[in-house]
């Protein structure tokens, strides 16, 4: 006789196609690993990366050395480059209230974004405020205290995260806004009341900067006992 079929000697009259996940038909039984299934998996999960939300957040890090190059051209004091390192912060405020809106809206949420957005924010907010305070427009301290709040919050936030998440509250994206059109105002080169009107605004922004921050401590505090309590109870009721 010719060759009889694989299939028919293991008692099986199916011989069919190769399957589209990549594992023949015959390893149905878990005979073979599906290996087909973790590259398909793998690819579709690099493929989303390369969302909008996700290329909203790359585009404003690579506004960040732009906008540093922009700022300080021509000694950091030209008017017009000034306007233009003003373009690129905008676009870099703008992106950043949509990117995030995007990935929650759209099921877009990845690890990269999770982890790529909050550094593109501190990155572009870092650098105006350094370069303000480098070129004498605004006073160290204001950049110290900003920047410290910034850092010690997203610190705050991951020493806290086993017993759960700090949402952001609505004096957090307040705070965002102020300190995004302060900081927006320090870097034209304004003159007159508009000038005086944004030594007001960035004095609002400092103040929604620490008074925001206390209530993230706050938060921090209450929602690690809260926590600490509710792994005790656990425990307890385990043991009785």
């Amino acid at each position: 006789m010719t060759g009889v079929p694989a299939s028919a000697a293991n008692g099986s009259s199916k011989a069919g196609p190769p399957r589209v996940d990549g594992t023949d038909s015959d390893a149905v039984g878990g005979v073979k690993p599906a290996r087909g299934k973790k590259v398909v998996a793998a690819a579709v999960n690099q493929a989303s990366v390369w969302n909008i939300a996700n290329l909203l957040t790359m585009l404003r890090l690579l506004l960040v050395p732009g906008f540093v190059a922009l700022m300080l051209a021509e000694g950091g004091y030209d008017p017009a480059w000034r306007s233009l390192a003003w373009a690129a912060f905008a676009i870099a405020m703008i992106t950043d209230l949509f990117d995030g809106h995007l990935a929650r809206t759209y099921d877009l949420v990845t690890d990269f974004g999770k982890i790529a957005d909050p550094i593109a924010d501190k990155a572009i907010m870092g650098a105006a405020l350094i370069c303000l305070s480098s070129l004498g427009d605004l006073p160290w301290w204001v950049t110290i205290v900003i920047l410290g709040r910034e850092l010690g919050i997203t610190l705050l936030r991951f020493l806290v995260i086993r017993y759960g998440v700090i949402p952001a509250s609505r004096g957090g994206k307040l705070k965002t806004l102020t300190q995004g059109v302060a900081v927006g105002m320090y870097v034209l080169a304004l003159t007159g009341w508009l000038a005086t009107l944004r030594f007001w605004v960035m004095a609002a922004a400092v103040v929604l900067t620490v008074a925001t921050g206390l209530d993230y401590v706050r938060q921090a505090i209450v929602l690690r006992r809260q926590g600490i309590a509710e792994r005790q109870a656990a425990l307890e009721e385990t043991e009785a």
